[in-house]
């Protein structure tokens, strides 16, 4: 193919299924047999002439030879990998994991290591042979040192000097999470100065949105990830709620309206995106009352793609109720407001749930494309009735990786120091706490919303 790209390789598994056996083959796209298993399966004879098999016994037979098969293209692998520690692994050629990698997506405990019987339950059992090796068995907390920095290879690769210090990686929200949680907020009469690290939440929030609390120790929140020891910020427990396609919903409700072609062309006259647009919009007809008070009879259930937290509710659906026969520019204004806001009443979903299994938070540090957005911030503010915090650098996951960098060359004690220096507040948005009655009812319109959803589908279901 140009420009040198190679055709992915794609393989086929056939089955046949005999009268005294099952048998399997690995044929690539050439009709080329590239591995092949069988296995016998069972016949009963109950009386002279009459036989019997086993439907079960025959899916049993197919699934071994099948899994014959991926283990003859599956042993020659050496190694798996999360991306961030392949990319650790070519950058330094060390095979060592990252915590945060291997404790949230891979089932690993930082207390007790790897877990045998999972494994060998789910039928991977040949990942605890030679020690671990295909999975990991060195496993580094985030901003440790890996092995003499960056290879001669890599270095040439990359445009820098060989043996620079690479870093333990963390998950990109993580590293979000990293870079704004842990910066100094003297002189900002935020009340989380004179608190702990642990009464901040950051809110990672673009595509979907994430928020990462800490605490020195395990706290169980139903619904919500965790929790996970040292994963985000060494020495504390991470727990991690989430919305599943925040900013997706936004982009969702807005372009699929029937005013949206309109909302273009009058964006593009003004050279604005068209949130910055409808932002403008909202100001020009809210008239005399806050901006909120535009959805008093327009609310929204945002879990079109079902509700990670702290419901974990995969069957859940979003819901509108209020709307009218018109759709002009206002009513898709009032209905992107509408949306917003449910996202940031789901925030405060989450916030409550993590409250009431023991954390205190008194103050949001929001960080990806959303936190962009004035709306989305003041209505997370106003919702929650807690100041937001803006980090002074947009792009806070970069700021969370070079954290780990700084850590790993040495010129921080500890990834806690790192992050106070390195972390900058760039503003500060306070909740108009004079609209806390109007968002409290909200919220409770909210709650109802889902109350109801259920009970719509109790009545379906009823026999």
């Amino acid at each position: 193919m140009s420009g040198g790209e190679q055709k992915p390789e794609r393989y086929y598994v056939g089955v046949d299924v005999g009268t005294g056996s099952v048998r399997a083959a690995l044929v690539d796209q050439s009709g080329v047999l590239l591995a092949f298993a069988d296995q016998p399966i069972k016949k009963w004879e109950p009386q002279f002439n009459h036989h019997e098999q086993s439907s079960e016994d025959i899916w049993a037979a197919c699934c071994v030879v099948t899994k014959n098969l991926r283990e003859t293209c599956w042993d020659k692998a050496g190694h798996f990998f999360d991306l961030p520690d392949f990319l650790s692994w070519k950058a330094t050629g060390v095979t060592a994991r990252s915590l945060c990698s291997l404790v949230c997506k891979w089932t690993y405990s930082a207390e007790r290591g790897w877990d045998d019987s999972f494994w060998k339950m789910i039928g991977l059992e040949d990942f605890v042979a030679d020690n671990y090796s295909k999975i990991g068995n060195q496993v580094l907390p985030p901003g440790a040192s890996l092995g003499n920095g960056l290879t001669p290879e890599a270095a040439r690769d990359l445009g820098l000097l060989p043996g620079i210090a690479v870093a333990a990686s963390l998950i990109d929200a993580h590293a979000g999470g990293l870079g704004v949680i842990g910066a100094d907020v003297k002189g900002h009469g935020l009340v989380c100065e004179g608190q702990p690290v642990t009464s901040r939440l950051a809110v990672i929030c673009g595509t979907s949105s994430c928020h990462m609390g800490i605490s020195k120790d395990p706290i169980f929140v139903p619904g919500v990830w965790g929790p996970y020891f040292s994963a985000m910020v060494p020495g504390f427990w991470l727990n991690e709620g989430g919305q599943s396609v925040t900013g997706k919903l936004i982009d969702h409700m807005v372009e699929g309206h029937a005013a949206f072609p309109e909302l273009q062309v009058k964006a593009t006259a003004r050279c604005q995106s068209v949130y910055a647009y409808l932002n403008s919009h909202l100001d020009l007809i809210k008239k005399a009352q806050p901006v909120g008070f535009l959805t008093v009879d327009l609310h929204v259930w945002p879990d079109f793609h079902g509700n990670r937290s702290p419901l974990a509710d995969l069957t859940l659906k979003g819901m509108v109720t209020g709307l009218k026969l018109s759709q002009d520019l206002d009513d898709l204004a009032i209905l992107y407001l509408a949306t917003v806001q449910a996202i940031a009443l789901g925030t405060r979903f989450i916030i409550e749930a993590m409250e009431a299994a023991g954390h205190s938070i008194s103050t949001l540090f929001l960080c990806g494309g959303l936190s962009k957005n004035p709306l989305f911030v003041q209505m997370h503010a106003d919702i929650t009735g807690m100041p937001v915090v803006l980090s002074q650098e947009v792009e806070s996951v970069l700021v969370g990786a070079a954290i780990l960098g700084a850590c790993a060359s040495g010129d921080f004690a500890s990834v806690q120091e790192a992050m106070a220096k390195m972390s900058k507040v760039g503003k500060v948005v306070f909740p108009r706490l004079q609209d806390k009655r109007y968002y409290d009812k909200k919220y409770q319109v909210f709650l109802k919303l889902v109350e109801h959803q259920k009970e719509y589908l109790t009545i379906m279901n009823d026999n």
